[in-house]
């Protein structure tokens, strides 16, 4: 499943390559077209994303809601776009772009007051300028539940996925299982920096690489296996040791027991 960076980016990218613009909205597969032909030939206003989520305002009132779960993809073409191929949910066109979405969990118009609904399950996303860090920790503390499981709760935090919380505990110095009515103030502050620093380079890069001061003699961008501290990793890139991997949160997690300390 895509992390938070992954959707402020495609949000970034749409609203470039459609908002403003009247977009010819149809369904090509047809399990969305009632909702396409809504929008067809409306004027695309705004595109956002809150966590894992993208919101499409229209003109005329209308929100179109995407999540895109395991399995949803987005994919670009220049006009005059190629005929639809596969199972797609969604073709989004104006005079000079497409974008296909294929597979994803959820493409629905949503009536304000369910907008409402969801938005109120989500903890705050820390790539927004209205993210709440008090909201957030106020959820942590009042938990018993790991670190590492709190992390992965939408309801407390949204966007982040298994890469960033393995790399954001990690460098902030925290232990996984570290429950959260046993965290400080101040370590919690550090860790929500750390999340929004490591979501914005994503957001840059368009993909994610956790490891700060990669050696320029190299003279080359970090590959893959060398873009994180322990995620994926058999040792720890900082001191060495055997990287400690389990399930935590239904979810692979990796430490290092040298570096993160009960």
């Amino acid at each position: 499943m895509p992390e938070g960076h992954t959707l402020h980016r495609l949000a970034l990218d749409h609203r470039k390559w459609l908002a403003g613009e009247v977009i010819h909205v149809t369904s090509p597969q047809g399990r969305f077209q009632g909702g396409a032909s809504v929008l067809d030939g409306q004027l695309l206003t705004s595109v956002e994303a809150w966590g894992k989520h993208l919101f499409y305002r229209f003109e005329g009132g209308e929100l179109l809601h995407v999540h895109l779960g395991l399995f949803g993809r987005f994919r670009r073409h220049r006009q005059p776009a190629p005929e639809p191929r596969g199972q797609l949910r969604l073709r989004m066109e104006t005079s000079t772009e497409c974008v296909d979405l294929s597979g994803p969990t959820a493409c629905e118009l949503l009536e304000p007051d369910e907008h409402a609904a969801l938005l109120a399950r989500l903890g705050p996303d820390l790539l927004r300028e209205d993210a709440s860090r008090q909201q957030a920790w106020k959820r942590v503390k009042a938990s018993s539940r790991s670190l590492g499981a709190l992390l992965l709760d939408q309801s407390v935090l949204s966007g982040v996925g298994n890469v960033y919380r393995a790399e954001g505990l990690f460098v902030s110095g925290l232990h996984p299982e570290l429950r959260g009515d046993e965290l400080e103030s101040r370590d919690f502050t550090r860790l929500w920096k750390t999340l929004v620093g490591m979501l914005q380079d994503g957001v840059r890069d368009r993909k994610i690489i956790t490891v700060k001061h990669f050696d320029q003699a190299v003279g080359r961008k970090p590959r893959r296996g060398e873009r994180t501290y322990v995620y994926g990793r058999r040792e720890c890139r900082r001191c060495g040791d055997s990287i400690r991997v389990w399930e935590l949160g239904s979810r692979t997690m990796y430490a290092c027991e040298t570096c993160q300390r009960r």
